[in-house]
């Protein structure tokens, strides 16, 4: 049996993010992704069993990486205002940075029942679960209203986003720049939630 690769490995993944989101998983062909990715469609078989294993493997590895960058990110910021602010620019920005792998998580993974039985809920709870996470240090530093529900407000706070980011990867244009979009759906939430003291605090 031939050697795997590493870059041959990163190749194919590449190619299938690029595949899947112009094609659509379900449309898409192994040897579309092997032209793609310039090698042989008996390759593909080599480092998976199938175009399934490929789409979990894509999404293990991508959102692995983004759900660390993430945390990184959050683990730099002085405190839970400024985690949620960028929470939403870091969740925005992938949509402009990489719009292939925003459509396949945006479009083509909600359509595979099984994806979304097996595998989406592990490290996709623990990304939005971050947003909780958020609302709770916010709520023992005296920043945000001890009455709101952290679990309520993690899912009230990403579908803005993910409704953001559908419309971007569905339209023609996006009309409104990421920073923006970022700042003022934070904004909108930030208003319910901050404690009438915090509030008073950023108005001086």
């Amino acid at each position: 049996m031939p050697k795997k690769s590493k870059d041959k490995e990163e190749k194919i993944l590449r190619a299938a993010i690029k595949v899947f989101a112009e094609k659509g998983f379900f449309n898409a062909r192994i040897s579309e992704i092997a032209k793609e990715a310039g090698v042989a469609d008996g390759t593909i078989y080599l480092y998976f069993r199938s175009k399934y294993d490929l789409l979990v493997a894509i999404f293990e590895r991508e959102f692995g990486r983004i759900l660390q960058q993430v945390k990184e990110e959050l683990a730099t910021l002085p405190d839970a205002k400024a985690k949620l602010e960028r929470y939403a620019l870091l969740h925005l920005r992938l949509v402009e940075e990489n719009r292939d792998l925003a459509e396949l998580f945006q479009i083509e993974l909600r359509q595979s029942y099984k994806f979304l039985r097996d595998h989406h809920h592990r490290k996709f709870a623990e990304y939005v679960n971050l947003i909780s996470k958020i609302v709770r240090e916010g709520q023992k530093a005296g920043i945000f209203r001890r009455d709101v529900k952290p679990g309520i407000f993690k899912r009230a706070f990403f579908g803005a986003l993910d409704e953001m980011s559908r419309f971007w990867i569905l339209s023609p244009r996006k009309k409104y720049r990421v920073n923006t979009a970022a700042r003022q759906i934070s904004s909108f939430f930030l208003e319910g939630i901050l404690n009438e003291e915090t509030r008073k605090e950023d108005a001086a």
